[in-house]
Order: structure tokens, then C-alpha cells, then sequence
């Protein structure tokens, strides 16, 4: 039992140290595959983790807005898509997505440009 007792212990400091390891990237995959799989919250959780990590990852903003626009939280989504714009003015998707958004809240006029401005720098 006690050589049981040291082997935990190793273990225990490998896991701890390995978690400490992850990179805001790591964070943003893990919310990806969260959302894919309906765990809407734990990928906001997963992508603020990315966030503390790296504030200014476009990319962690611009999936995070997309959990929110996925639990039909509009206003939400734009504000973290803006966030990403903020950070990457260049970002397509985020002013593709930002555009989607708007335009469910009906608010047209900044739909249109925000998709124009997607399809300039070359998304969808």
C-alpha cells in the first residue's frame, strides 16, 4: 500500500503540471468540440479559459460568439464578435458571423455591411 502512496503522488503532479501547460490554442479546440457536442456552457467556460490565457485571441472571441449566437443570445454574439474585430480588424468570419447576428436582430442596414465587408476580405 504505501509504494501505492508515491506512484499517486507522481501521477497526480504529471496531471496538474500537464494542465497548467495548455495553451489558449488548447482552449479554443476544446470549446470547439464542446459546442459541437451541445455543452454550450462548458465551451464559454472552455473559451474565457483561452481568453484569461490570451485576451487578444481574435479567435477565441469570434467562437465564443458563436456559442452565444448558437443559444440564440444575438446581442451577446455581435459584442463577442466585436471583440474579435477590435483585436483583428481583417478577421472575414467574425464580420461574416457578426453579420448573421445582426441580421437576426434586424438590424439590416449594419448586416449588409458587415457581410460586405466578409465577403471583401474573402469569407463565404
Amino acid at each position: 500500500m504505501r509504494s501505492i502512496y508515491p506512484v499517486f503522488v507522481l501521477l497526480l503532479v504529471l496531471m496538474t503540471s500537464a494542465q497548467c501547460q495548455q495553451t489558449a490554442e488548447d482552449w479554443v479546440n476544446k470549446g470547439i468540440t464542446l459546442k459541437k457536442i451541445g455543452k454550450y456552457d462548458e465551451a464559454i467556460k472552455a473559451y474565457d479559459k483561452a481568453l484569461g490565457l490570451d485576451p487578444k485571441s481574435a479567435m477565441a472571441w469570434n467562437y465564443k460568439g458563436n456559442v452565444f449566437y448558437a443559444l440564440d443570445k444575438y446581442e451577446e454574439a455581435v459584442r463577442a464578435y466585436d471583440e474579435a474585430l477590435e483585436i483583428d480588424p481583417q478577421y472575414a468570419d467574425a464580420w461574416y458571423n457578426k453579420g448573421l447576428a445582426l441580421r437576426l436582430l434586424d438590424r439590416a442596414s449594419e448586416s449588409e455591411a458587415a457581410l460586405a465587408q466578409a465577403k471583401e476580405l474573402g469569407a463565404g
